[in-house]
């Protein structure tokens, strides 16, 4: 994979097969979700989307999702494809009795394809927000950092393309990366307390709401000691992959932290959200693969991480 990347393009779009969407839908819908995920659907407005967690017992997140409401009795949910399986059989088993049907509609015309948007493709909308769009669905998502600059996402299903040029994949999987939003995917299912990746700091969880799978694991991580681990944007010289280890030179004897997101921004090369023990930042270096791996650097995210937090 090349990293010579000359120059973000102002705008651009690209089709996203790594993305599907489950359409939840009856009349005990947003109440049966949520009861499973880290996010309150009962309060779901029109034209907003939210980010939302789905954990095992043990707070291990089974994917993430970017969620929205259609009408009063339907709410569709983003995630990873290759996770989406899964998940789906798994949220079926605990629908029992409830009014709510969950259906893979990620090649139905409504919603197919799902397309990237970046920058002036993008359009000006508030992260979060819901509207149509070329004859599809537009959610805005949070803006990512690229070289100090922030730079507009979004995501469309169905539709027409945008008149955009064409975006590269590994540009949109940078940006993806630099937004600091998590996204499991299949190498990083049931790694990751949400706290591990930053997600209540991007809205992804409601402390406020009733139980789900894992909440008490979640709530005791947000209130109980400091929190040891952290979602951390880094560069490195070579192209890196979910799922892959980060080491530290103090301690090449286990792993440091891991790979959740990965990419390339122009200008910077390689980057990549990862999941990182705190105390590897005191010193020393990081590396990925191995004690001697290539090195990584971490860079600013879009956010700051509280130190009361950290």
């Amino acid at each position: 994979m090349s990293l010579t990347i000359a120059a973000l393009p102002v705008s651009g779009a690209l089709p996203l097969a790594d993305w599907g969407l489950i359409r939840a839908h009856g009349a005990e819908a947003r109440s049966f979700l949520h009861g499973q995920l880290t996010q309150d659907t009962n309060s779901l407005q029109p034209g907003t989307a939210r980010l939302a967690g789905y954990c095992t017992a043990k707070g291990r997140l089974l994917a993430t999702f970017v969620i929205w409401a259609e009408g009063d009795d339907a709410v569709l949910l983003a995630c990873s494809a290759d996770v989406l399986p899964a998940v789906l059989k798994r949220l079926r088993m605990f629908v029992l009795r409830a009014k709510c049907k969950l259906d893979d509609v990620s090649a139905e015309p409504a919603w197919a394809p799902v397309r990237g948007l970046v920058g002036a493709a993008a359009g000006t909308g508030l992260p979060w927000s819901v509207s149509a769009s070329n004859g599809g669905t537009c959610v805005m998502l949070p803006q990512a950092l690229a070289g100090g600059q922030p730079v507009a996402r979004a995501l469309q299903f169905g539709g027409e393309a945008p008149a955009a040029p064409a975006l590269d994949a590994e540009v949109w999987q940078g940006l993806e990366a630099a937004s600091g939003v998590p996204r499991i995917v299949a190498a990083t299912v049931e790694q990751f307390v949400p706290q591990m990746v930053n997600l209540e700091l991007v809205g992804g969880v409601n402390f406020q709401k009733g139980c789900y799978p894992g909440q008490e694991i979640v709530a005791r991580s947000q209130y109980r000691g400091t929190l040891k681990r952290r979602g951390v944007l880094v560069q490195g010289p070579v192209p890196m992959t979910p799922g892959q280890e980060v080491l530290h030179s103090a301690d090449p004897g286990q792993p440091a932290g891991m790979v959740a997101l990965a990419g390339v921004l122009p200008g910077l090369g390689a980057v990549a959200l990862v999941e990182l023990k705190l105390s590897a930042l005191e010193g020393g270096s990081l590396h990925l693969g191995s004690a001697e791996g290539p090195l990584l650097t971490p860079t600013a995210l879009p956010y700051v991480i509280p130190a009361d937090a950290a």
